[in-house]
C-alpha cells in the first residue's frame, strides 16, 4: 500500500474538491491538475516516483512497439505515442498515477480504419492514425469542457463485455500471421481466421517464428500474475537476445523489428485526403468512446485505492490533450493502460512523475541507443499484444450474467459477434444501438400491477404476488413501474382500461400509483389527457397519487392541471383511498 493511502498524504475527496475550488487557484487546478500535484509535492515521493519511472520503462517500451505495429504502423510510432501523451496527461490529468499509452483495445479501431486507406503505405498509415488521435483529442475535450463524464454509462455493463470480447477475438486473429510467420490478405476476423487455417494446413508456418513467439507468449503469461517481475520485458529481452546472438533472422527468415531511427518526434500535422475525413472522423469518435470507457473505469478503480478524487470531466479533457499531444507528435491514438498502471503502483508511484521519468527514459532510449531492439522478432511483439488480448478476454462474470439474467448474456454473446463479423468501427455502432434497444425494451414493455390490501404486510401490493389481497370494491388501484414516455404510453392506456374491464365491480374511481413515474413526455402527457376523457365517458374519474414534484411540474406546463384538478392528486395511495371512501361511504361498510 503506497504512502498515499495514509491520512497524511491523501485528503479526503471533500477536501480535494474544497482545494479544487478553492480561492486564487480554483480555475488552474482544475485544467491543470498536475500544477496542483507540483504544489503540494512531498520530496519523501521522489524516490519512489523515480524508481516506479525507470521500472515502468521495461514495459513502455516493448509494449508500445508491439500496439503500434498492431495498429498498423511502424514499431517506432509506438515509442512517439508514449513519450509525449505521458507528458502531456502528467499536466492535464487528475489521475494520480494512471499510464497511458498506446493499448490493445484501440488496436483493432485504428486498424480497421488506416488499413483500407493507407494502401500499405507506412507514412500514410501514420497520418491517418494521428489525425484519429487529433480527433479523438478534440471529441474528448469538448465532451470533458460540456461535463459529459457521464456518456460511457450508458452502455451497459453485457454489452461492454460483449463489445471487449468481440476487440480481444480481433485483435488475436490480426497477430496470429505475425506469430506464425507468414502474411495474409486482411479482409476481415473471420475471413482472416480462415485464411489463417489454411495457410497452416498448407504448410506455410515458419516453425522457428512460432517457436520464439510461443515462448515468449508462455513467459509472459507465466510471470504476468508477478507484479513486481517484469514478464514482458524478460520475454521480449531474452527472445531479442536469442535471435540476435544466434543470428536467425538470417538463418531462418525470421522477421525482425530492425532499426529504429534516432531522436525524439518531432512536430507534424497530419495531412490526409478529403476522400479520408469521413472514416478517420467515424473511427476517431469511436476511439474517444472506447478509450475513455477504458480510462474512467480504471482512473475510480485506483482513486478509490488511494483514497482520492478524480473529477470524470476533467480526466476526459486530460485524455483529450493526451490524444491532441500524440496526434501532433507522430503519434496514434492512446488510452489508459490496465497493465502498466498496476506496474507503477506495484513499484511505489506516487504521482504522475513517475510517468514523466518514464517518458523521459524512453526519449533517452531513443537519442542513445535506437539500434538496441533491432533483433527483435515481430513474433515476441505478436505474443505481447496476444497476451494483451487473452486478458481483455471476460468469461467468468458473463457466466453469472448467464445465470441470472439470460437475455443480457444473449445480448452480451450478439454484440461479440458482431464485432468479430463486421469489425471494430461497426461493432462500436452496433453496441450503441444495442444499449439503445435495450433501454428502450426496458421502458417499453414494463412492469404494472393493480394493488389491493394485504393481510400479511402494511399497505397496498400487487395482487399477483399477494392473491389473497382485498379490492376495494369500486376502486382500482394501478401501478406503473417506469417512466411514462412515448414508447410506453399506449401500453399504459390499455393497461389501465384492461385494469377497469376486469374488475370484479363497477369502477368508479382509477388511481394510478405514480410514484415509480419518474418522467412523462407530450405523448404521454395527451394519452393521459385521452384517457381521462374516455373514463369520463363511462362514469369513471382518474386521479394520481405519490407523483413526484418533477413531474407534476411537467403535467402542469401541458396543462393536464386544469383538466384534471387539483383534487385528482393525493401525496400518498393511503390518502387517495381515504378520499375515496369518504365520497362512498357504502364502500367503506362493505370494505
Amino acid at each position: 500500500m503506497s504512502d498515499l493511502d495514509s491520512s497524511s498524504s491523501a485528503p479526503e475527496p471533500g477536501r480535494i474538491a474544497r482545494r479544487v475550488a478553492g480561492a486564487g487557484q480554483g480555475r488552474w487546478a482544475r485544467w491543470l491538475p498536475g500544477l496542483n500535484t507540483l504544489r503540494h509535492y512531498q520530496i519523501a515521493w521522489l524516490r519512489n516516483d523515480i524508481v516506479a519511472g525507470l521500472v515502468l520503462t521495461t514495459m513502455l517500451v516493448p509494449v508500445g512497439i508491439a500496439y503500434a505495429v498492431a495498429s498498423g504502423v511502424p514499431g517506432i510510432y509506438g515509442l512517439y505515442a508514449t513519450i509525449i501523451p505521458l507528458l502531456a496527461y502528467a499536466l492535464f490529468g487528475p489521475s494520480r498515477i494512471l499510464v497511458l499509452g498506446p493499448d490493445s483495445s484501440l488496436a483493432a479501431v485504428i486498424l480497421a480504419v488506416i488499413l483500407p486507406l493507407s494502401g500499405g503505405d507506412p507514412y500514410r498509415a501514420v497520418a491517418l492514425a494521428g489525425m484519429m488521435a487529433i480527433v479523438s483529442g478534440v471529441v474528448c475535450i469538448l465532451a470533458g469542457i460540456a461535463r459529459l463524464g457521464f456518456i460511457t454509462e450508458l452502455l451497459s455493463k453485457p454489452i461492454r463485455y460483449g463489445y471487449m470480447n468481440g476487440i480481444a477475438l480481433t485483435v488475436l486473429i490480426s497477430q496470429l500471421p505475425k506469430f506464425f510467420g507468414f502474411k495474409i490478405e486482411t479482409e476481415g476476423p473471420l475471413r482472416n481466421l480462415w485464411a489463417i487455417a489454411t495457410a497452416v494446413l498448407h504448410g506455410k508456418t515458419n516453425w522457428v517464428t512460432f517457436a520464439v513467439g510461443a515462448a515468449t507468449l508462455v513467459v509472459i503469461m507465466a510471470l504476468k500474475g508477478h507484479k513486481r517481475i517484469p514478464g514482458i520485458l524478460i520475454a521480449v529481452a531474452g527472445a531479442t537476445l536469442f535471435v540476435g546472438v544466434l543470428d536467425l533472422a538470417t538463418k531462418y527468415g525470421i522477421s525482425v523489428l530492425g532499426e529504429l531511427p534516432q531522436g525524439m518526434p518531432a512536430f507534424a500535422i497530419p495531412w490526409i485526403t478529403s476522400a479520408d475525413i469521413v472514416p478517420v472522423l467515424i473511427g476517431g469518435c469511436a476511439v474517444a468512446l472506447v478509450s475513455f470507457a477504458d480510462t474512467s473505469v480504471l482512473s475510480r478503480v485506483y482513486a478509490a485505492r488511494s483514497r482520492t478524487y478524480v473529477d470524470p470531466n476533467q480526466e476526459m479533457v486530460g485524455l483529450g490533450v493526451a490524444n491532441l499531444a500524440a496526434g501532433f507528435f507522430q503519434g496514434f491514438p492512446i488510452s489508459s493502460s490496465s497493465s502498466r498502471t498496476p506496474v507503477a503502483e506495484a513499484a511505489g508511484a506516487k504521482t504522475q512523475l513517475s510517468g514523466v521519468v518514464g517518458a523521459l527514459a524512453v526519449a533517452l532510449l531513443l537519442m542513445v541507443a535506437p539500434n538496441l531492439l533491432q533483433d527483435l522478432p515481430n513474433s515476441a511483439l505478436a505474443a505481447v499484444v496476444i497476451a494483451s488480448a487473452i486478458g481483455l478476454i471476460e468469461i467468468t462474470d458473463l457466466r453469472r450474467i448467464y445465470r441470472i439474467q439470460r437475455w443480457e448474456f444473449w445480448l452480451s454473446i450478439a454484440c461479440t459477434v458482431g464485432v468479430a463479423v463486421f469489425g471494430a468501427i461497426e461493432g462500436i455502432g452496433l453496441a450503441i444501438l444495442l444499449a439503445v434497444i435495450e433501454f428502450l425494451w426496458d421502458g417499453w414493455r414494463p412492469y404494472s400491477a393493480v394493488l389491493g390490501r394485504a393481510d400479511e404486510v402494511q399497505g397496498f401490493h400487487d395482487i399477483k404476488r399477494f392473491p389473497n389481497a382485498r379490492l376495494i370494491p369500486g376502486l382500482v388501484l394501478f401501478r406503473w413501474d417506469a417512466p411514462l414516455f412515448f414508447a410506453n404510453a399506449e401500453l399504459f392506456n390499455d393497461r389501465v382500461l384492461d385494469a377497469v374491464a376486469t374488475s370484479p365491480t363497477p369502477v368508479r374511481w382509477v388511481v394510478v400509483a405514480a410514484e415509480p413515474m419518474t418522467s412523462v413526455d407530450v405523448t404521454s402527457a395527451d394519452m393521459l389527457a385521452e384517457l381521462d376523457e374516455t373514463l369520463r365517458a363511462a362514469g369513471i374519474e382518474l386521479c394520481l397519487a405519490e407523483m413526484k414534484d418533477p413531474v407534476k411540474d411537467k403535467l402542469k406546463r401541458f396543462g393536464l392541471f386544469s383538466q384534471f384538478g387539483e383534487t385528482a392528486f393525493f401525496p400518498t395511495i393511503d390518502t387517495a383511498v381515504d378520499s375515496y371512501l369518504a365520497v362512498y361511504p357504502v364502500v367503506r361498510e362493505g370494505d
